[in-house]
């Protein structure tokens, strides 16, 4: 077996809160958790997503996303309404003070991916996001 500081999930545990370290201290200055601005990143995207493709695409679960949701909705950041195809289901959208504050952040979001790229190499951090789409699509075949 495997030694456990080289098992996979543990590397790929210390690059995430290796990189985070760099996205922490920002989000943190705007009130916001790392998921909550996983949800806003995904609703900037868009033009509204269902709860089920927010999900899906931010890797929360929907107890989880509920209270993000919520949160986002009371600060006035999100609004839902009913979707026009199936009356059952919502849309989350970004409000005008949504949109504002994704653009408010980017420059400084940018500017740490850029401190990452300058350490870790644009070669590297390329080949790096390529290998991991290519592990997820491998193993998301079986």
């Amino acid at each position: 077996m495997r030694t456990f500081d080289r098992s996979l999930p543990m590397q790929l545990l210390k690059a995430r809160e290796a990189v985070m370290k760099n996205f922490i201290p920002h989000l943190r200055a705007h009130d916001l958790t790392a998921q909550q601005w996983r949800v806003l990143r995904a609703l900037h995207e868009t033009d509204g997503l269902e709860l089920s493709e927010i999900s899906r695409r931010c890797f929360l679960l929907m107890p989880s996303l509920s209270r993000i949701v919520q949160n986002l909705q009371k600060r006035e950041l999100i609004s839902r309404s009913i979707s026009d195809k199936d009356q059952r289901r919502s849309i989350v959208q970004l409000t005008e003070a949504g949109q504002s504050l994704v653009a408010e952040m980017m420059p400084e979001s940018e500017a740490r991916y850029q401190q990452i790229t300058d350490a870790f190499g644009y070669g590297k951090l390329e080949l790096l996001y390529e290998l991991l789409d290519e592990l997820v699509e491998k193993l998301e075949k079986k």
